[in-house]
Order: C-alpha cells, then sequence, then structure tokens
C-alpha cells in the first residue's frame, strides 16, 4: 500500500506532462489549414507539416529508448521537456522570417523533445503499478491528454485561425507601411502562444529534475532492439500504432477542410444550437461578433467534440478495461470507428459531420491500450519496445499526406476509406491478442 501511495505524486506528475502534450499536438493541426494559406499549399503539401512533425518519431525514437534504457526514465523526460522547449522558442524567429522550411525545422525540434518524452513517459506509467492494470491506468493519462487536445482547438480558433489570410496577389497591394503591419501580426500570432508553451515546458523540465521519482528502470540496460521485437505482441503492435495514429492524425487535420468542403458554415449558423455555441466562442475567446470571424474558425469550434470525445472515451476506457479484457474493449471501439466514418462517407450536412466527429470517441482507448497490450509481457525490454512502439508514430507523416493527395484526386468521401482500413487493422491486432492471451494462460 505504501509503496501504490509512493507512486501517486509521479503518476500526477506525468499526467500533466501527457496533458500538455496532447495540446501542443493539436496545436500542430491548427497549422494545416493557417498554413495553406499563408504559403498558397495544395492539400498534399500542406501536409508536409505533419510530416515534419511525425518523421521526429522515426528519427528520434529508437535514440530516444536507447538514451532511456541507459539514463532512466526520470532523464529521459528532463532531456526530452528541455528540447521541445527550444523547439517551441524556434517559431519567434521562424514566424519573422515567415519561411515555410524554418517552420518544419522547429516542428521537427519541438516533435524530437515530445518523442523523446513519449518513450520514456508512456512506459514509466504502466509500470507505477500492477501489470494487469497498466492499461486502465495508461488510459486515464492519457484522458487528461485528451483534455489538452480538446481545449487546444479553442485556444487555436481564437489566436491560430480568427483572421483572414491574405494571398500573395493581396499582400502584393499593400504599401510597403501596411506589408510590414501585416506580417508583424502573422508573426505575433505564431509567436505569442509558442512562447508560453516553451517557457512552460522549460519550467516544468525544472520541476522534474528537482522531484524524487522512483527508481523502477536500471540505467545502462541498453538491451537489443531485434531481440525485443522476438516478442510477437511487440512486432504487432508497432504496425498497430502506425495506423492508428495515421488515421488519428488524418481525420483531425483534415476535418476544418472537411466541413468547409461541405459547405457547413451556412448549416451551422442557421441552426440554434450550432449557431449559440458559435457566438459563445466567438465571444467569449476572440471578444468579436460571429460575423467578423473567418469561416474556418467558425467550423474549427466543432474540432473541440472530435478531440473531447476522445477526453470522455478515455475516462469511460480506464473504467471499462478494469472490468473487461483490454483487446476485447479495443475490439469495440474499431468496429465503433469504422461504422462512423462508413456513415459520414455515406451521408451529407449535420449527420456526416457529426458522424466525423463521433470517431474521435472512438480513437480514444486506442493507443493506450495498443501500447500496453504491445509492451505486456516484455519485461526489462520496456524502453525498447517503448522506442520501436514510438518510432511507429511516424504513421502520422505517412498516411495524412496519402489521405491529402486522396482528396485532391477524389474528394473527402473516397479518402475516408484509408483510415477505415487503418482502423481494420487494429481491430485484427486485438483479435490476436486475444489469442495471444489464451495461448499464454495455457
Amino acid at each position: 500500500m505504501s509503496q501504490k501511495k509512493h507512486y501517486l505524486v509521479p503518476f500526477i506528475a506525468l499526467t500533466v506532462l501527457f496533458f500538455l502534450w496532447g495540446f501542443i499536438t493539436v496545436i500542430v493541426d491548427a497549422f494545416i489549414p493557417r498554413l495553406k494559406e499563408v504559403f498558397e499549399l495544395s492539400y498534399a503539401q500542406a501536409g508536409l507539416v505533419q510530416v515534419a512533425w511525425f518523421a521526429a518519431y522515426f528519427f528520434i525514437s529508437l535514440p530516444g529508448g536507447y538514451l532511456v534504457s541507459r539514463v532512466g526514465y526520470k532523464r529521459g523526460i528532463v532531456i526530452g521537456l528541455m528540447i521541445a522547449a527550444f523547439g517551441c522558442f524556434l517559431f519567434i524567429p521562424a514566424a519573422s522570417f515567415r519561411m515555410f522550411g524554418f517552420f518544419l525545422l522547429a516542428l521537427f525540434t519541438l516533435a524530437g523533445g515530445i518523442t523523446i518524452l513519449q518513450v520514456a513517459a508512456n512506459p514509466f506509467v504502466s509500470v507505477l503499478g500492477d501489470e494487469e492494470s497498466a492499461s486502465s491506468r495508461l488510459n486515464l493519462s492519457q484522458a487528461f491528454n485528451s483534455l489538452g487536445t480538446t481545449i487546444a482547438p479553442i485556444l487555436a480558433s481564437a489566436y491560430l485561425l480568427s483572421d483572414a489570410i491574405k494571398s500573395s496577389d493581396e499582400i502584393a497591394e499593400l504599401s510597403e507601411a501596411a506589408k510590414e503591419t501585416y506580417f508583424a501580426a502573422e508573426a505575433s500570432a505564431v509567436q505569442s502562444p509558442f512562447a508560453v508553451i516553451g517557457g512552460a515546458l522549460l519550467v516544468l523540465s525544472l520541476i522534474f529534475a528537482a522531484f524524487k521519482l522512483p527508481k523502477i528502470l536500471d540505467a545502462g540496460t541498453g538491451n537489443s532492439y531485434m531481440k525485443a521485437l522476438e516478442f510477437p505482441n511487440l512486432k504487432f503492435g508497432v504496425l498497430a500504432i502506425f495506423v492508428y495514429v495515421g488515421a488519428e492524425v488524418a481525420i483531425g487535420s483534415y476535418l476544418v477542410n472537411y466541413f468547409m468542403d461541405m459547405n457547413m458554415v451556412p448549416l451551422i449558423l442557421e441552426n440554434d444550437f450550432t449557431r449559440s455555441l458559435a457566438t459563445f466562442v466567438a465571444d467569449t475567446f476572440q471578444g468579436k461578433d460571429i460575423s467578423k470571424i473567418d469561416n474556418k474558425a467558425i467550423v474549427g469550434t466543432f474540432l473541440i467534440f472530435y478531440w473531447g470525445g476522445a477526453m470522455i472515451g478515455r475516462f469511460l476506457g480506464s473504467a471499462l478495461t478494469k472490468v473487461f479484457p483490454a483487446a476485447r474493449v479495443l475490439t469495440v471501439f474499431c468496429i465503433g470507428a469504422i461504422t462512423m466514418l462508413t456513415l459520414s462517407m455515406l451521408t451529407s450536412g449535420f449527420t456526416a459531420m457529426w458522424a466525423a466527429l463521433a470517431v474521435g470517441l472512438f480513437n480514444s482507448i486506442m493507443f493506450p491500450t495498443i501500447f500496453t497490450l504491445a509492451i505486456d509481457g516484455i519485461g526489462s525490454y520496456k524502453p525498447e519496445g517503448s522506442g520501436l512502439l514510438c518510432m511507429a508514430i511516424v504513421g502520422g507523416a505517412v498516411i495524412p499526406p496519402l489521405f491529402g493527395l486522396i482528396v485532391d484526386n477524389a474528394g473527402f468521401k473516397p479518402a475516408f476509406i484509408l483510415p477505415a482500413i487503418c482502423y481494420f487493422v487494429i481491430m485484427t491486432f486485438a483479435f490476436f491478442m486475444v489469442r495471444h492471451r489464451r495461448t499464454a494462460v495455457a
């Protein structure tokens, strides 16, 4: 009992980290519709934002896993926080120079720090207690990650999507003084939030450095990644994480554009409930009349239901995985996601919009449940397993551009077939884990 109490403080501290990187990830999603207009990009080119972000998971995860296995969870977390803070501060010169490549570099650096945090924090939470309740525990921490992703769209609508972006032709018509004013306003809209986030991450790194966390991992193990991949559940889990993150990011990144493509703004403004919600956000967070904000900000308001659904689902999932086998719960949620995508593809208007938003609810438990099932029973190979699983987050750099390419050539409805296939792969992993558990018990 005393050991469990000893784990409470580090669990709370780690949960704060989950909140922050959820918040930051969705702020990155908000850059897609904004940067698409600022740099006049196609949907496929706009997907490079996600490539820069998630490519860091591919290149940094394995070194991150090795780092954590050498220095331990605590130092790994501190190093990750400091790198993430530096990445945030890079947005200040990137916004001033208005260079797309500089933005991508800042995103890559920030994502590199978040990657090391993921490698260290996810398995750390999973081992702060008995292995049977690991899925429930990680779902609870991830619920606060989803709280961050729920709050972020509101702030993104207020600070990143609320003002209309001028085209290159419109900018060319401005006087030099007007251009300077416009560029300064554009830079400030990006610099301010990331300066605050960078400062918060830096403070957190100092707090974690001072924390006395329980020593669970013996530093200096340095196990082989190839040996870790001999565990079949880890190997299949890497694929499941790859397709899950790709599907979640593809949907979340393009929802604003999807709703704009369906011309949802008139419908939103004609409906009493949706108009009142958009009006409330405009008044509360932007201090503007709804008629004076950009259409992207109006539809962006509703991303709160996508990420909010993920938050509710994770709290629910934390309870469900205490009662039912985690793999069976995962199967049900995969079926729900596929059903909602199919409904959105076959309908239009509010039905299609709410069905797409409901996918967030069914996404909720997938990452933490896949993660804990994948590292279940791999013992001292958890840092290496975590590194491999976090490397698979690169799916967020591969699948969204493919999704964007399909949208460019066929439209949004056919493009939803791609994430539906991803959820089918995850459901296959869940079936495998049910059989794997039966074999282990036998």
